[in-house]
């Protein structure tokens, strides 16, 4: 399972990231050392999340103890795209509030530093955590499989959708066409314009999928700009303002 994570994780983000160079060429350029360093904590990350993944395939091949199940006709229909949201709205819970937790100035330095190094990220930064911050990320799914019923398809579902907004949302540019990001879904769905903010003022903006939480709490600043974009006066994302401000809270 470490292996398929490894995998998955490399041809997503191998994906973006030459989809960056064909898109915004010499994006990343200048970044090749820190690219290896994500690279490296990512292919760490995925043996730590393999091995609760190994755990659930096992648990349910072999014994039954999940809640995942093949035959469609076990649940009601509408279950089925009702099961990924309930499913991604858990995760995003999970996310938020552990996020926010891990920019405490003391828990920072020693659990979320290595994925704020990335400044600023790239496609390849999506799981570029330090070994504590892979295993609160490792243990939501496999924990849900136990608790809420889904199909195994729907299963597959999240876990693209996961791997996806992971890597989009880091890699240094919009791929959502502007009439969503800056329209009346993108007011509740985040992309990389949402992630973007977070990773340039690190204080805010805290989600994975949904603006929900955020918007409730009062930490969504809002959409950011990239650096790239005409016009746009903002600095670079993670250029250290932002740290130095969360140091002194």
């Amino acid at each position: 399972m470490a292996a398929i994570v490894a995998v998955r994780y490399l041809l997503v983000s191998g994906g973006f990231a030459l989809a960056t160079r064909a898109r915004h060429p010499g994006l990343y350029s200048g970044q090749r050392a820190q690219m290896l360093r994500e690279i490296g904590w990512s292919l760490a990350s995925a043996a730590i999340y393999g091995v609760p993944a190994g755990i659930v395939a096992w648990g349910w091949q072999a014994h039954g103890w999940t809640r995942v199940y093949a035959d469609a006709a076990a649940w009601p229909l509408w279950w089925w795209p009702l099961s990924i949201l309930v499913y991604l709205a858990a995760h995003d819970c999970w996310f938020y509030w552990t996020h926010r937790w891990m920019h405490r100035p003391r828990v920072f330095a020693r659990v979320h530093a290595v994925h704020h190094a990335s400044r600023p990220p790239t496609a390849w930064a999506a799981m570029s955590f330090s070994p504590l911050e892979a295993l609160s990320g490792a243990v939501v799914i496999p924990a849900l499989v136990f608790l809420v019923p889904i199909h195994v398809a729907a299963l597959g579902v999240v876990l693209t959708v996961m791997t996806v907004m992971g890597v989009t949302n880091h890699m240094g540019w919009e791929m959502f066409p502007r009439s969503l990001v800056h329209g009346s879904a993108g007011r509740w769905l985040i992309t990389a314009s949402h992630h973007q903010r977070h990773h340039r003022d690190y204080r805010c903006n805290y989600g994975l999928y949904f603006r929900f939480w955020d918007r409730l709490c009062g930490t969504d600043a809002g959409l950011g700009r990239f650096a790239h974009d005409d016009g746009d006066p903002a600095r670079p994302a993670g250029d250290g303002r932002g740290l130095a401000r969360a140091d002194r809270r």
